[in-house]
């Protein structure tokens, strides 16, 4: 390949990476704003300035923009790098111990959803309704939050170990509940909750669910 020609994909690409940005930026302003049912894929090129062909070319339909715009505002930016491979699920892992470790995950969940939070109300608050885009991406988020869960307790067992014969599932059964975002939602948004209170009370639930798995298998 020649220099010229990388050069012209390089510009390619950077060009196709700064209008997805433009299109989620917009998104997310008329999400926060207007809400999921108000937002339109003609709308929401006008907004960002392009064509709603090039809406649907650079991340898909209403639906996928949603979703892309999730994805951007839980790790804070569009890098394509999962949350297990980034250095703040990573660092968990230098916690002392298990309540440490556990504490570490309490306050990086309670982090995205500082970050997510004010667009999970807006879309939980309406619901989904008769609406499959948005029933599937509340689908697709529960699914995702469940493996999350399922990677953090891998990473705390390769770190400190698990209580003996812990029921790994329904272990994550709880953890996946204890962080759904509609317990945040509820907590901050709807009670007004500071961020420092809700982060200070996952932490606290979280290590209680491990010491009662701790103790439950001791009396075994």
């Amino acid at each position: 390949m020649s220099t010229d020609r990388a050069y012209d994909n390089r510009s390619r690409a950077e060009a196709a990476l700064q209008t997805r940005r433009r299109i989620i930026d917009a998104a997310r302003e008329m999400l926060l704003r207007d809400g999921y049912h108000a937002m339109s894929v003609s709308a929401l090129a006008s907004s960002a300035g392009v064509s709603a062909q090039t809406v649907y070319n650079a991340i898909g339909g209403k639906s996928a923009v949603v979703k892309a715009t999730y994805d951007v505002m839980l790790v804070g930016d569009d890098a394509p790098v999962a949350m297990q491979d980034r250095p703040e699920f990573r660092a968990m892992s230098q916690a002392p111990d298990r309540e440490g470790f556990v504490r570490a995950y309490a306050a990086l969940c309670a982090t995205i959803y500082e970050r997510v939070g004010p667009l999970l109300g807006v879309l939980l608050a309406q619901g989904g309704g008769g609406d499959a885009g948005l029933q599937e991406f509340v689908a697709t988020i529960d699914r995702e939050r469940r493996v999350g869960n399922s990677n953090a307790l891998d990473a705390l067992e390769a770190a400190h170990g698990l209580p003996p014969r812990l029921d790994r599932e329904r272990v994550i059964d709880i953890v996946w509940t204890i962080t759904a975002p509609e317990i945040y939602d509820r907590f901050v948004r709807r009670c007004g909750w500071t961020h420092q209170m809700y982060a200070a009370w996952l932490a606290e639930a979280l290590v209680a669910v491990f010491d009662r798995a701790s103790i439950a298998t001791q009396e075994d």
